[in-house]
């Protein structure tokens, strides 16, 4: 790929927060390697905000393949739209067939990624299929480091705004929590049941955390986690702050950066977190930290433990299990000794 005549570059994403938050070194490297190219993104909708305000990019084409996008009608729409940016090349860090039809289709010339039998004809750079056992972030550099040569660090970004800080300060105060205030949030979320601590776990840690530090508790998630959030409260002896459904995720994400620790499931939360430089505890199951865990620069632990039960191993990622017995296996206690650790660093 001449770089020199590279001045248009289309970078197809992935589906989810922590996905897409993970893709953030990638791009990082892009804009290092074609620091004058015009380089635009497509996402789906619910995704835009972690790339919205990054500075590596020009452009955002939103993709929803649920509403204006979905159908023949709609991908054609779209198959118009890229044709007439005239982008140079496009690197595909999703593995959709579709979204690769749909590219080549636009004209774009240089096609970059991971081959596949069932895509692999329509790609120009075919990067060979990523190893199984090897972080996302790497996965994403991978497929740009043909290319661009060196990665430009593995941390994840996600920049907020001047008024997403104003937010969380206005978000804050009538919980008497001020500027230099310390406060922990507890994200009890996550995408699928078998990934959640339980409710009766985060009840006893907030009480157990505000017993020894005296500070406000704060409860996250998205609009989905509200009755979570009011469930754990009502467990819990300290009331602590419901946030769960106020935030987008920039707010979010704008308010974990103020926060003293970060105790998460496996989650996009737990990552914007980590994007932040918030101090994390990240809760591990059925899912395996080695290919989705906080990565990059940061102070962060992961805890995960075996259930104990024979042929039960982790990670599984058996969306149907209903006994969560590697969850459940993680303890209060267990918690709580990472957490001192941690909060050694503010004293």
């Amino acid at each position: 790929m001449d770089k020199e005549k590279t001045d248009r570059i289309l970078i197809v994403n992935v589906n989810w927060v922590g996905d897409v938050l993970f893709s953030t070194p990638a791009i990082r490297a892009l804009r290092k390697h074609f620091p004058d190219a015009h380089i635009a993104c497509m996402v789906v909708p619910r995704c835009k905000e972690v790339l919205e305000l990054n500075p590596r990019l020009n452009e955002l084409i939103i993709y929803d393949e649920k509403g204006e996008n979905k159908g023949l009608i709609g991908k054609l729409k779209l198959i118009s739209e890229l044709k007439a940016r005239r982008f140079d090349c496009v690197f595909l860090f999703h593995r959709s067939l579709t979204r690769t039809l749909m590219v080549a289709l636009s004209g774009i010339r240089e096609r970059v990624g991971t081959d596949n039998p069932k895509r692999g004809f329509l790609l120009t750079k075919k990067i060979k299929p990523q190893p199984s056992d090897i972080h996302k972030v790497e996965q994403f550099l991978n497929i740009v480091k043909v290319i661009v040569g060196e990665d430009d660090g593995k941390s994840m970004e996600l920049f907020i705004g001047k008024e997403d800080e104003a937010f969380a300060r206005e978000f804050l105060r009538p919980h008497g929590i001020g500027e230099e205030d310390r406060f922990i949030i507890l994200n009890p979320g996550g995408n699928w049941d078998p990934k959640r601590w339980p409710s009766g776990n985060f009840a006893g840690l907030g009480d157990r955390l505000y017993e020894k530090y005296k500070v406000p508790i704060i409860i996250t998630g998205a609009q989905k986690d509200v009755e979570l959030g009011k469930k754990i409260s009502g467990m819990m002896k300290c009331k602590p702050v419901i946030a769960a459904g106020e935030t987008t995720l920039r707010q979010l994400a704008a308010i974990m950066k103020r926060a003293s620790l970060v105790i998460s499931n496996d989650s996009g939360p737990m990552h914007i977190a980590v994007s932040q430089g918030a101090r994390t505890i990240a809760l591990f199951g059925p899912t395996d930290p080695k290919i989705t865990g906080p990565y990059g620069e940061g102070i962060y632990t992961v805890i995960q433990k075996s259930s104990g039960k024979p042929g039960c191993k982790i990670p599984c990622y058996d969306l149907r299990c209903e006994e969560a017995l590697c969850m459940k296996a993680v303890t209060v206690d267990d918690v709580m000794l990472e957490a001192e650790k941690l909060l050694k660093w503010k004293t």
